[in-house]
């Protein structure tokens, strides 16, 4: 393995990229390698990401990291389920996401990202042509907004004419786009690696599964499932469209994954297959992998555990390298 240049030769040497993987909640172990690489005098100088690694990304290029920790390792399962309250008839999408959106705004710079002090491009999707979009201009929130819409979740984002969707339908990982970014140097963080398998009706990989708070209860289809989720399925269902209300009997009545429960757990095999896919095709110079996938879709509120894991991912990395020779 060749050296991380840059990691002792200075700021003025150093063409270092960041490709920070999609995976929702999982997505705060970005934050920890982020920390972690700092430790050591590794400052990526560049970074692309995909829906939640567009997020962290954004912030990480408008020199607001710090910040995104500090608000994350606040949030309870409370504080997110307030951010899905703008539930709309399921038109494209059950949630309108203008709430995402002025958190996002919180937390990264306004403005747009060519403005930003690092370069950054958002990784997004057509959907329409099904062809990979890097966002590289234009205001900052609207391309992160894109890049974590999730196809059923989210409503998705109109650009021009261009409809976008969640860019881990195309590139859950963006080395590509790090490499295209003119780097020497890629280290990219995947989130997905260790998801728990499975299929059919018992599929619904168990970190989306943990236990709803004993008062929190309902007999809705949500017992038994993570708060965060439990929570924002409640308001889903509780749209008033004659369809839901069949859904909701049914519910009630079968032991399935939920409606909710069916689209995190679609994205979660779909986007492990492509990150492997696109892994061997196009490696990265360094790869970290936290071991994130006990970590629910939604769980948010469990920002500790998971930067934690990102950064002990990162610190054991960079230890391996580091005793081969190839750090510095």
């Amino acid at each position: 393995m060749t050296g991380i240049p840059g990691a002792s030769e200075g700021a003025a040497t150093r063409k270092i990229a960041l490709a920070l993987g999609s995976g929702a909640a999982r997505g705060w172990a970005h934050i920890g390698v982020i920390n972690a690489l700092s430790e050591v005098g590794i400052r990526p100088d560049r970074v692309a990401g995909t829906s939640i690694g567009a997020l962290v990304g954004a912030a990480y290029a408008s020199g607001k990291i710090h910040s995104l920790e500090g608000v994350a390792r606040e949030l309870d399962w409370r504080k997110v389920v307030s951010l899905f309250t703008d539930v709309v008839l399921p038109r494209s999408g059950f949630i309108d996401g203008r709430k995402i959106a002025d958190s996002i705004r919180n937390q990264v710079e306004p403005g747009n990202i060519e403005d930003l002090p690092l370069p950054f491009r958002a990784v997004s999707t057509d959907l329409v042509t099904s062809s990979e979009v890097v966002i590289q201009e234009g205001d900052v929130v609207e391309a992160v907004r894109a890049s974590i819409s999730v196809c059923g979740m989210f409503t998705p984002v109109k650009k021009g004419a261009t409809i976008l969707v969640d860019g881990g339908l195309v590139n859950p990982v963006p080395v590509s786009v790090a490499r295209r970014m003119g780097a020497d140097y890629v280290i990219a963080v995947d989130i997905t690696h260790d998801l728990p398998g499975g299929g059919g009706a018992k599929g619904v990989p168990q970190a989306d599964l943990g236990r709803t708070p004993p008062d929190e209860g309902s007999n809705s289809g949500f017992e038994g499932k993570s708060a965060p989720l439990a929570g924002v399925g409640e308001r889903i269902m509780s749209v008033d469209v004659p369809g839901l209300a069949q859904i909701r009997q049914w519910l009630a009545k079968e032991s399935m994954p939920n409606i909710f429960e069916v689209l995190m757990a679609s994205m979660n095999i779909m986007e492990k297959q492509i990150v492997e896919l696109n892994l061997r095709l196009d490696p990265p110079d360094l790869l970290i992998q936290p071991k994130v996938g006990h970590v629910g879709f939604m769980d948010f509120h469990k920002a500790d555990e998971t930067i934690l894991e990102g950064y002990r991912a990162a610190k054991l990395c960079l230890e391996e390298i580091k005793d081969a020779g190839a750090l510095g």
